[in-house]
């Protein structure tokens, strides 16, 4: 398989996605929607059966949720918790605001695309008031929750180990968020706090569905926005002419899971990085730099020349700054896709405030 054509394939795939998105989260109403009737006219509102079997069966494929409700937050949160649905619920926006409003402030906590966000509310109203404001949202009317998960949107390709703890994965993420908060230190006395292990190795055959994964997940920190079929994914590891890596991360709160990916292309005098993401969830852990200094360190070893693709999107300057930063410079332009290449005259060190692991 030449890159040219996995590339073509990976180009036809990403037009595929924008077509229709998967959905990453699904931001809820609660009254008429999560149950029935209204909370502050009937403590004892009854739970809808068929909400909270979506609810589940979304979580279980790593679909977020979080909720848009006009309610009194203490007496919604305690309802939640009588059902035993809290946990669920991850950044809910339960107050009197508009719930346009909620929905952004969701999808920024998460760091989410506001294309990545679904929103279930029984009141045409709510529904037009967020749909105006947010065209991209999925609007779907409560009386359509029993058919939700069957929905191709909520139905993602692969469920992999990542999916099934990603609720977890975020929640720890807030604890570390209010630990942070907290610190009185510098910044990078919070970070060497955390005792981080980032884990660089190369995708093994049950690490491909959750490369495929990220690629279809990730937009903001990815340098090109290909996307890439687990096929495809698997030549490319068993090439002897490209290395397919993947990276891990852990602290002492938990795993972060895998949370990036590269691909490099070998040639004799010339490697070039065809694909390089990272997880949104890790932006603010200073490791964003750490998978790509790997790979311009074992380049500059190699004695062989470093180029790096880039693909400007509406969402990935991010990646653009960070190729900058590490030394890479514009040398050639293919229409869209720039051709950058780093002359190693500034090779970044790892931070120390965070432990690397590169297993061969």
């Amino acid at each position: 398989m030449t890159t040219d054509v996995v590339i073509g394939a990976a180009e036809e795939t990403k037009a595929r996605k924008d077509e229709k998105k998967n959905v990453k989260c699904v931001i809820w109403d609660l009254d008429n929607t999560v149950w029935d009737g209204i909370l502050l006219e009937d403590t004892h509102v009854r739970v809808r059966e068929d909400a909270v079997r979506a609810i589940r069966a979304l979580d279980e494929r790593g679909i977020l949720h979080s909720i848009a409700s006009r309610n009194d937050p203490e007496v919604a949160m305690a309802k939640l918790r009588e059902l035993g649905l809290e946990e669920y619920f991850l950044y809910p926006q339960i107050h009197w605001g508009n719930k346009s409003a909620s929905v952004q402030a969701i999808a920024k906590a998460l760091n989410f695309g506001i294309d990545a966000i679904a929103f279930v509310d029984d009141q045409p109203f709510e529904r037009d008031e967020v749909s105006f404001a947010h065209p991209q949202v999925r609007c779907i009317d409560a009386a359509d929750v029993a058919r939700l998960a069957d929905l191709p949107e909520m139905n993602p390709r692969f469920i992999t180990d990542d999916s099934r703890v990603r609720r977890q994965m975020y929640q720890a993420d807030i604890q570390r968020k209010l630990v942070e908060d907290a610190h009185q230190g510098s910044p990078d006395e919070f970070l060497a706090s955390l005792g981080m292990q980032f884990v660089i190795a190369r995708a093994q055959e049950e690490d491909l569905k959750r490369a495929e994964e990220l690629t279809v997940r990730t937009n903001q920190l990815n340098a090109t926005g290909y996307t890439y079929s687990y096929d495809e994914l698997a030549a490319f590891r068993q090439s002897p002419n490209h290395d397919l890596l993947i990276a891990g991360l852990n602290d002492k709160y938990g795993t972060y899971g895998k949370i990036g990916l590269a691909l490099v292309e070998k040639g004799p005098e010339v490697w070039t990085l065809k694909l390089l993401l990272m997880s949104c969830r890790v932006m603010s852990r200073g490791v964003g730099t750490v998978l790509l200094n790997h790979i311009i360190h074992r380049a500059r070893d190699a004695g062989a020349r470093l180029r790096a693709e880039f693909v400007a999107t509406d969402r990935n300057r991010q990646m653009y700054i960070t190729y900058k930063f590490a030394g890479f410079r514009e040398v050639e332009r293919e229409g869209s896709k720039s051709i950058l290449e780093n002359d190693f005259s500034n090779v970044q060190k790892f931070p120390t405030y965070i432990e690397i692991d590169i297993q061969s």
